[in-house]
This record gives structure tokens, C-alpha cells and sequence, in this order.
């Protein structure tokens, strides 16, 4: 029970706080000038009348839903019974800008609220400053710690800045953004808005462009950011590089040989090939030094002509030294007859042939073994005993009944077992041709093992046309 007191007790506070004070709608308003706005306040209760004043608007604004007073200027709720004062300014000027005051009366008092209304003003064009000085020239060494800072001046509400290198995000180390207020005769305060950007510069910093942009509530499709750029020179000895090969140079024709290096400012150079020394505009035998052209951005083509290409010119190492007045830099060259150099790596085709070739490998060594094991194709037919030490024999086996030896063999040779091993005796053969025919089987047989096994040895047999075995001739006999 005393939480439900509670509740209704909580209730009706709020009911009365509500009551009490004015909201408003938008708390801010940040506006172009020009732009369209409306503004409201809300009361709990009905309210007698509704005023507002707006900054740079001389009449205080009596409006009501059924008339409206001040071209411009119209009444804007749901009505004053429902405890709502507002406005619709159809046009909003930049003297506007400043708090809105509405003012509500209530019961026999008059009840206020605020708006801020900030009508946005674009600020100047961004202005790039340089901390650390250039020469005279306008150039800066390399290593020099560059340091710039970036103003955007009077803007309302302040601008923000973003550092770009050639169109690229900066990524350098920035300050925070520091925002100064600049009040105006008629105490109009605007905004500056300030940061800084440093690093240390390298060659590759050099002919680049540094831009300082400015985004600002102002900005639009059809008004893009302000911007302010500044091209950086840098000086710097030649670049070094790795050691460069030039290919497609055809035998017997003169061979021009280019190169490409950066450097600022100019430099001097000089080609040396196995002691002979060439300098840059000069022939010395059939080499010919240019001198370098410029290409743009600090880059310089570098020209070596060969009278005469020969075979042997391929194999030496060319030396390019490039020199100004920050320092030297030397270079390798090497040349090739070849369209293109060697390839480092397998392309797909050639990795998939080896994967294929040796899934296939594998496979057959897997039949193989599996035919072995059960004794299928190759393997269910002769086996031959490869046992021929001097103790060694070799029988027929027992399904051949007639135990004959081979014809010019003792039985210290060889024998070749031409039946498959098997525990089911063999039926008795009764006829007579059939015996024949196994007898001249069991000779063949033993004459090609017998041709086998001295070829094994060294010896050389040769088969006479009537299938026999023939000697081969003994080499003379040299001997005193």
C-alpha cells in the first residue's frame, strides 16, 4: 500500500514540476543562412498568450494560431490551449543568430525558455604558414624537421582542419585543435580555428603538395571546403636503389641501356665497365655516356649506348656512379639478350602437372604393391628363383612327374619353375602327345633361363634360328 502512495505521490510531482517550467524545442539550432526553422516551446497547461523575441528582429512577436503580424514571422504548436508557443522563421538572417526568448502567460504570471539559434557563418579562407624556414631558394635539405601551422579565421560555429599530402591523408604527427575567439565590432563572436602539423622530411617528400582543409556546417555539393597548399622542395643526394638488370638487348646491334634515378638537385654522371671509365657525354671505344634528361618529380633517365652488342658484354657488371653537391650514389647494371627475366617461381600450371604427376606415381606404386599381395595380372604367372649361389637349386615342381634334367646343364645349374605354386596336385596326364608337349615346354623354359642368367653374368648368348642356345666366340687368346 505505501508503495503504490509512493508511486501516485511521484506522479504528481512530476505533473507539477512539468507544469512549472517551460520546454523547449530544439535546445540548439544551428542554421545556414537562409535556411527554414521552426521553434517551439511547451507549457503543461493552457496558456493566456504567447511573445517571443528573436536577435536582430526589432518587434517583440505576439503570435497566436489565428493571426500573424510580421511577414515571415508565423505561429507555430499545436494551439494555445494545448500549452504551446512557437514559431516558423521562413528565412533566417545571420543577424538572427543569438539565444531566442519565448515567454508564456500562465495563470496570471509569465513563464520563460530559451533557444539557442546559431545561424552559421563561412569562415576565411584557410592560410598556411611556415615554422621551419626554406633557403633561399625555397628548398629544404633532407632530414630538415618541416613544421607548418594552418589558420581558418573567423568562422561560425569554428571549422575543423585536415592535413593532406597530394590528395592523400597527411598522417603525420598534428596538434590539437586550438579555437581562439575573435569578437567583431558588433560584438558578433566568431571563431579561429588553429592546428599544426611536423615531420622529418626525406626525398620522397620532395615536389609534393601539403594541403590545410577547412569543414565547416557552411560547406555543400555546390560550396565544397576551403583549402589552402604548399608545394615542398627538398634537396637530396641521388636515391640509392637495388641493383637494376635491362633485358631484350638483340646481339650485334648497338644496345641502349636505361636507368632512372632520383636526385635534386642535378647530377653528374659516370660510367665505369671493367676499368674503362666513360663520363656522361663522352665515347670511349663503343660505349657512349648521354647526359641525364630530366623527367619531372627529381627523376632522370640515364642513357648508356654499346656499339656492337656481343655475348661477352652480357656478362659484365656495369658501375653508374651519380654525384651532385649532397653526395654520390653508385649503381649496379646488369644486361641481357633475354625478352624478360628468368622467372623465381612455378606458375599454376606447372605446380597442378607436378601435383597431378605425382598423384598418378603414387597410384600405380599402390597397384603394384596391391597386385604383388594378391598375386593378380603380372604377378599370377612364372616366378623366376633368383637364388643362384653354388648351393642353390632349383626344382620343377611337382606337377611336372617326369624329373629330367636340362640338356648340357648339370644339376648345379639353374632351374626355372614355370608352374604356379599351388597345394592341389596336378591330374596324371595319359596321353601321350599331351606329355610331349609339356616335355618341349619345360626345355624352352629352361633354355631362356639358362640364356638369363648368363647374360646376368656377363656373357653374351645368341639364339640360332632353330631356337637353341649358342656360345658365344672366346675373345683370341693374347697371351706369350
Amino acid at each position: 500500500m505505501s508503495r503504490i502512495v509512493f508511486v501516485l505521490f511521484a506522479a504528481i510531482l512530476t505533473d507539477a514540476l512539468t507544469a512549472g517550467q517551460v520546454n523547449v524545442e530544439p535546445n540548439t539550432a544551428l542554421l545556414n543562412e537562409g535556411d527554414r526553422t521552426e521553434l517551439l516551446c511547451r507549457y503543461g497547461r493552457t496558456i493566456n498568450y504567447c511573445r517571443i523575441e528573436i536577435p536582430g528582429e526589432q518587434k517583440v512577436l505576439n503570435l497566436s494560431p489565428e493571426w500573424s503580424k510580421t511577414p515571415g514571422f508565423t505561429y507555430y504548436g499545436a494551439g494555445l490551449q494545448a500549452g504551446q508557443c512557437g514559431v516558423t522563421i521562413e528565412r533566417v538572417k545571420a543577424s538572427n543568430n543569438g539565444q531566442v526568448k519565448c515567454s508564456l502567460g500562465v495563470e496570471g504570471e509569465e513563464l520563460s525558455g530559451t533557444i539557442d539559434l546559431v545561424v552559421a557563418l563561412r569562415p576565411q579562407q584557410p592560410i598556411i604558414e611556415l615554422l621551419s624556414k626554406p633557403n633561399r631558394e625555397g628548398y629544404f635539405a633532407e632530414g630538415t624537421q618541416f613544421s607548418a601551422r594552418c589558420s581558418v579565421r573567423d568562422g561560425r560555429p569554428p571549422a575543423n582542419i585536415s592535413w593532406y599530402i597530394d590528395n592523400m591523408p597527411a598522417n603525420k604527427r598534428t596538434s590539437q585543435l586550438e579555437i581562439i575567439s575573435t569578437p567583431t565590432n558588433d560584438n558578433v563572436e566568431l571563431s579561429t580555428s588553429v592546428q599544426e602539423i611536423q615531420w622529418h622530411l626525406s626525398p620522397e617528400d620532395s615536389n609534393r603538395k601539403l594541403v590545410c582543409r577547412s569543414h565547416h556546417q557552411t560547406d555543400r555539393e555546390t560550396v565544397p571546403p576551403q583549402e589552402a597548399a604548399y608545394i615542398i622542395n627538398v634537396r637530396y643526394a641521388p636515391v640509392h636503389q637495388p641493383e637494376a638488370s635491362v633485358y631484350g638487348l638483340y646481339l650485334d646491334h648497338t644496345a641502349i641501356v636505361n636507368i632512372t634515378i632520383r636526385a635534386s638537385p642535378l647530377p653528374r654522371i659516370e660510367w665505369t665497365i671493367e676499368g674503362l671509365v666513360v663520363s656522361q657525354g663522352r665515347t670511349e671505344g663503343r660505349y657512349s655516356a648521354y647526359e641525364p634528361q630530366y623527367l619531372g618529380n627529381d627523376e632522370y633517365n640515364v642513357t648508356l649506348a654499346i656499339a656492337g652488342l656481343t655475348l661477352e658484354d652480357t656478362t659484365k657488371i656495369y658501375n653508374l656512379r651519380a654525384t651532385n653537391e649532397l653526395g654520390l650514389t653508385d649503381y649496379q647494371v646488369r644486361i641481357s639478350s633475354s625478352s624478360k627475366p628468368p622467372s623465381n617461381s612455378l606458375d599454376v600450371a606447372a605446380i597442378v602437372g607436378i601435383v597431378v604427376a605425382v598423384a598418378v606415381l603414387v597410384l600405380v606404386v599402390l597397384l603394384l604393391l596391391f597386385a604383388r599381395a594378391t598375386g593378380r595380372w603380372c604377378f599370377g604367372g612364372a616366378t623366376l628363383n633368383t637364388d643362384i649361389g653354388p648351393d642353390s637349386e632349383a626344382q620343377i615342381h611337382p606337377a611336372f612327374n617326369d624329373e629330367e634334367e636340362l640338356d648340357g646343364q648339370d644339376n648345379g645349374d639353374e632351374h626355372i619353375d614355370t608352374t604356379q605354386q599351388s597345394e592341389e596336385a596336378t591330374p596324371p596326364v595319359t596321353d601321350k602327345l599331351e606329355a610331349q608337349k609339356k616335355a618341349d615346354l619345360k626345355k624352352t623354359a629352361a633354355a631362356t633361363a639358362a640364356a638369363v642368367i648368363a647374360a646376368g653374368n656377363g656373357s653374351q648368348t645368341h639364339l640360332n634360328g632353330a631356337g637353341g642356345v649358342e656360345a658365344p666366340p672366346k675373345p683370341p687368346n693374347t697371351s706369350v
